[in-house]
């Protein structure tokens, strides 16, 4: 784990800094794609400490997603304008909404993580570890074939950000709606 520590201090330093190396980085970065495949993870250390390994089957892809909160309409008539606010933030992470798109593009792959990389003026960036459901490699592999057998992990919230912003990862009082969803929470389908 020696090389890992070393390696999380440089990026540490880096964004301290604001280094010219990362300017450059974010500023090419917002030309290509919003949804790219990658060689090789940015951030290796924080990349496996989410699962990621270097074979066959495992894909990294960059998402760029608009960073800030979301613009809702001002309504027409009739309400206080103190009570139409303009800014709202969204009920998925962006980085769950990282996750969804890379996996709408990459329809053979099931999400395993992800993690933040970067940020710009306008945008974010994250990293997202997908998985070959097709691979033998990933078939075979024990931790890998548990986590391809559960499909569309993105869309119904089983990643960590996904269990995240659902609130499962908080627990005691004030999380008692969470369970088993917060919308079947908001419907009073709790089991009592």
């Amino acid at each position: 784990m020696g090389s890992y520590k070393y390696i999380n201090e440089t990026f540490q330093k880096e964004y301290k800094e604001r280094s010219q190396l990362l300017k450059d980085r974010i500023s090419a970065w917002s030309k290509e794609s919003p949804v790219l495949r990658i060689e090789r993870p940015t951030n290796l250390a924080r990349a496996r400490e989410l699962g990621y390994k270097s074979k066959q089957g495992v894909v990294m892809a960059r998402v760029r997603v608009a960073g800030g909160l979301r613009r809702r309409r001002a309504v027409a008539g009739g309400r206080k304008p103190s009570r139409s606010g303009q800014f709202f933030s969204y009920d998925k992470s962006l980085q769950s909404i990282a996750e969804e798109r890379a996996a709408r593009k990459f329809l053979n792959c099931e999400v395993l993580n992800s993690y933040y990389v970067a940020q710009g003026n306008n945008y974010k960036f994250f990293e997202v570890i997908l998985l070959d459901r097709n691979g033998p490699s990933i078939k075979s592999d024990s931790v890998y074939s548990g986590v391809v057998g559960m499909h569309g992990r993105a869309y119904r919230g089983l990643t960590s950000s996904g269990r995240k912003h659902r609130g499962m990862l908080r627990k005691g009082f004030g999380t008692e709606k969470n369970r088993p969803s917060v919308r079947s929470g908001k419907r009073g389908l709790q089991n009592v």
